[in-house]
This record gives C-alpha cells, structure tokens and sequence, in this order.
C-alpha cells in the first residue's frame, strides 16, 4: 500500500461498500473536515477510469460537498491509501472493518477533548462549530469535570449507567464521597430518579455544613453513633441562623472590594465550566452556591465566559477619567418594562391629581410649554397605555386616579359639555375628531370668572401631563407628594417585582434586617409574601403596614447599583436645573 494525494473528481464510490445508508449524510463531519481538513485518508483501489472508495465513503461525500462552496475550493486533493488491486472479498472486509470500527466517542473521551481545547482558549461555540455539536452538549461534557475519578471509572467499566454520571454532575464533592461510600457497602447507592431524590430532598443536615458558631443553635443534635458526624433535628432554625451567616459573609465580600456577590436560591446549580477565573480588580465576582444539605460553596472572582469575550473586546479606558469613553458593561436592569409602565402611571395619576391644587404653578407650565413649542400649541391628553390589563385595572383602583374622574366631570359641566363615553376632556392623539369646537368652548370662557377659567386650565395642563417624564418628577419633589396617600402596593404591584437583590432589601424595609438575612437564599414568591404580611398585619413584631418603596419616593430611588430605571436618569440629569 502508499499513500498519495489524488485529486477529487480522479475518485467515485464502489458498489462493494457495506454501507449503503446514510453514506451521503454527512452534516456532522462537514464542520470538522471544514475547519481540520481530512485528517484520516480514504481507503482506494485502482480501477479503469481511476480510483474507487473502498472505505471512507462518508469523507469522500463531506469533500465533494465542500469543494462547491466558494471559500472551500481548494479542497480537491484528498489523502488516500491505495490498495493493491487484488480480489473484490479484500475490499469488502476493508470496508466492514472501517464502519464497525469506526465507533463515537464516549461521554469521558468528549470531555477531555473538549476541556483540552477549553485550556488552549478556545470558546464552547468555537469548539461546538469545529466538532459538528451543539453549544449544549459542549457544556454536558464540561460539566464532567465536577466528578470524582473513582466515579468516572465505574462509568468506563459500564457499572452505572449515564444517567446516574449526569446526576451526579449535580452533586457537591462530599455529597460524591458519600454516595461512591453506599455503592462500596452493602447497602447500595441510589441511581436514576431515587438519586435526584436523595440528593435534593430528605437529607439531614451535617452540622459540619454550618457557617455559624453552633452553640448558637438552640435545637437538638442527633450523633451518628457509628460515625463521626452529627446531625441538626431543626432545619428551620438551622436555615435561619445559616442564610444570617451567608448575608454577612456577602456584606464582608463587599465591604473587601469585590464587584457583586450573587446569592443563589437554595440548590441552584453552578455551572463552574461556563465561567473563568477572574481577578477583583478586573471584574471578577463571587458567587455563592448552598445545596440542599445546607453545604455552602463560594466562588470567588468568578466571570461569565460571555462577559469576559466582551471585557477583551472593549477599548481600554485605563488612561480615561471617569470612564469617560468607555464601552461600560452594562448590568440587567433592576426593573422590567412592565414595572417602570406600572409605577410611571401610578406616580402620574398622583402627581396630576395634586396639581389641580397648584394653579399658579399649571399658568406657569402651560407658559413654558407655549413658549417652548412654537407657534401653537396642539395639546393632546395622555394616553395611559397600560402594557396589561393588570396594571390597567391596577390604575382604575388608585384613588387618585378617581379624584381625577371627578373633577373631569366638574370640567365639562362648567363648560356646559356633556361627556357622553366617560372620554377625556382634552382629546387623545388619533380621536382627532373628538375635539370641541374652539368657538363654543372660546364664548363660554368669556363667560366665565377667572377663578373658573384658572380652574379649567390648571385641569388641561393636568391631562396633558406626559406620563413618565422629568416633569412629573419635578412637580413630584416640589409638592413633596407622599404616594401612601393614594396608592398601596397591590397584588400586580409583586407579580412585576423580579430581582431578589431589590426584593430582599424590601424585606429589610419592611420586616427588618434579621428576617431579610433570614430569608437571603429564599425564593422570590416567599420573600415577596413576608413583605405582603407586613403589610396587611398578618406577620408579628415590627411591622409596617404603611411601608412604601423606594420607587415610590420623590425623588424615585433604586434598591441596587445596576442602571436601566430612565426616571432615577431623568432626576439625575434634572435635578441641578432646580437646585434653587
């Protein structure tokens, strides 16, 4: 045999191939013989008009394929072993022997390669493209690398089955120790779904887990007599006195330096590969971790892969001051969109309704609203879209909002105009046709006092308010409106609230630091409840059932450092205006 490079269109397959599916499937090798070339040469024998694929018809079609692709023309000389020309029997055992040989990689064996690329620098979307896979089960295979060697080996030897190793990825390294402890005795360790089960419900709580001192624990300890670990017989008081130690350990990261501490939900999984190691001063966070067996893991100076890329694409703003120019990385808003929707009308609804008690202050914006927009003045009501009906009927229940439907109606009777579909007095953008016509409305002013005509305007300039603008900041700080007065936080109020930080810094206002730090790894939905029953007096001890958030201060305040809340910008950027 030799081997020599042989040009494409010189070859062609052999009838006396065994495979005779799937042979011209070959998705899966393209990226990798696009990006590696052919590394294995095809296996040919001589015939009449050049030269037959004896094994290796799949590369054979994968380089056809790409030889019609514009950037992959040069791939027409293929690697080749070629054969003696000897019986048709030879040929075909070559080929049974290249397909029943040609089996695919394990789990372990996808997991080094891919790891040893991950080393070298590469990205899992790089290594997905290159090998043909998914992003997914790049990750699969990476997440393998929590396991324990003695686990892997059992794996290899076929002695448990797949399932059981990706559970296991899940697992924490004591929680491995103790579960490879039960398959060497007698008694036999858990797999498939009993496995997921003794791994996130029904263990007992090592005190060893305990971040606190546990002469705090007031509770019993149950001693493993045949054992060196003890047992806490409390989880409730275990948990409390636990998340109090996990707040404090957070605000002593914080108070060192770091970035950001991200707590995660009890028995949340970290997913260690899609992260790098990252320095305090270069961003780097940390991230705690606490199983369902209250064993705590805290990853310092932790940085996504994704916001790493982003960090060494950015310019360097080292020299710059104040960041000035730089390509900031912007974390996720601590509010959604529904929620700025939600408080911007609940804050206009109350900001308008006051000022129909400042009349001199209405003359003097509808003044500057004249004098700022031109020529005329073309007033349209506000809209008070509602992104849901939620928060639709959220609105129609604040108080404020109903004064204002009274004093509309007031409105239209000075104005002897009959409002026939509870519409606004000043129409909207779009019911053009439901304007009043100037003449009429014109005569009956002049009929009217000034006290009247003061009254009527200070209500126009109230309607066109624009919801969610600096203006309704400023008139909101400079009436000292106090949101209590109007609104209570309602059910659609907590249905929008989403990031814990901010959530569990409501707590703190409401229910007080010790239960807040008592509850810092619990879910959303529990810690939005104890903030609920303070509010309406279900819950003992310092309750404020008047309590309002930040959010709903003038000026409005944010709960954490991330941006994104356009009325904490608009007050930013407005208040040096009205210092005075």
């Amino acid at each position: 045999m030799q081997l020599q490079h042989i040009e494409l269109d010189h070859l062609k397959t052999t009838p006396l191939n065994v495979r005779k599916q799937g042979a011209k499937s070959v998705d899966d090798l393209v990226p990798s013989i696009r990006s590696l070339g052919i590394v294995q040469p095809l296996l040919v024998r001589p015939n009449c008009e050049g030269y037959e694929v004896v094994a290796g018809q799949r590369r054979y079609h994968a380089a056809l394929k790409l030889a019609t692709e514009e950037d992959n023309q040069d791939v027409t000389l293929v690697p080749c072993i070629i054969m003696d020309d000897e019986e048709d029997a030879k040929a075909i055992e070559a080929s049974l022997a290249e397909n029943i040989a040609r089996l695919p990689m394990d789990e372990i064996d996808q997991f080094k390669a891919f790891a040893a690329l991950v080393k070298q620098g590469q990205e899992i979307d790089d290594i997905a493209a290159q090998f043909g896979v998914t992003e997914r089960l790049v990750k699969q295979r990476l997440a393998i690398a929590n396991l324990l060697s003695p686990i892997l080996t059992l794996y290899r030897k076929q002695e448990i089955h797949a399932q059981t190793v990706r559970i296991l990825t899940m697992a924490t390294k004591k929680q491995q120790k103790a579960w490879l402890g039960l398959w060497r005795s007698d008694e036999g360790a858990p797999e498939g779904y009993r496995l997921k089960d003794w791994l996130f419900g029904g263990e007992q709580i090592a005190t060893s887990a305990a971040l606190f001192d546990v002469e705090d624990y007031n509770g019993g300890i149950v001693s493993d007599l045949f054992g060196e670990e003890s047992y806490f017989d409390d989880p409730e008081q275990f948990w409390e006195l636990q998340n109090t130690a996990i707040a404090q350990a957070r605000e002593t990261y914080l108070v060192d330096g770091w970035q950001d501490v991200i707590i995660l939900e009890r028995g949340e999984y970290f997913p260690s590969y899609d992260y790098v190691d990252a320095e305090r001063q270069d961003g780097g966070k940390v991230y705690i971790a606490t199983a369902h067996n209250g064993e705590v893991t805290f990853y310092e100076g932790q940085l996504s892969r994704k916001e790493a890329k982003a960090r060494r694409k950015a310019p360097d703003t080292s020299e710059k001051a104040d960041g000035e120019g730089s390509d900031e990385i912007k974390a996720k808003p601590e509010l959604s969109n529904p929620m700025l929707n939600y408080l911007s009308l609940h804050r206009h609804a109350v900001v308008r309704c006051e000022l129909l008690s400042h009349q001199g202050v209405a003359l003097r914006l509808a003044t500057a609203q004249i004098i700022a927009g031109g020529g005329l003045l073309n007033a349209t009501a506000d809209p008070q879209k509602a992104s849901s009906d939620a928060i639709k009927d959220s609105l129609a229940d604040n108080k404020a909002e109903a004064a204002f439907a009274e004093e509309r109606e007031r409105v239209f009777s000075l104005l002897g105009i009959r409002n026939h579909n509870n519409e606004t007095f000043v129409p909207r953008k779009g019911d053009w046709d439901k304007r009043h016509y100037i003449h009429d409305v014109f005569a009956k002013l002049l009929e009217l006092d000034d006290a009247s005509v003061s009254l009527i305007l200070t209500f126009v300039i109230a309607e066109t308010l624009d919801s969610g603008s600096g203006l309704v900041e400023v008139l909101g700080n400079r009436f000292n409106v106090n949101m209590a007065d109007y609104w209570k936080p309602d059910e659609t109020y907590f249905n929008l609230l989403r990031d814990k930080s901010a959530i569990n810094a409501m707590v703190k206002e409401a229910a007080g630091k010790i239960t807040a730090d008592a509850h810092i790894t619990s879910t959303a939905k529990v810690q939005k409840q104890v903030i609920q029953n303070c509010l309406n007096g279900t819950r003992k001890g310092k309750a404020k059932r008047d309590w309002q958030p930040r959010y709903m201060n003038f000026p409005m305040k944010a709960y954490t450092k991330n941006s994104g809340i356009r009325t904490v910008e608009h007050w930013k950027s407005l208040k040096k205006t009205y210092a005075a």
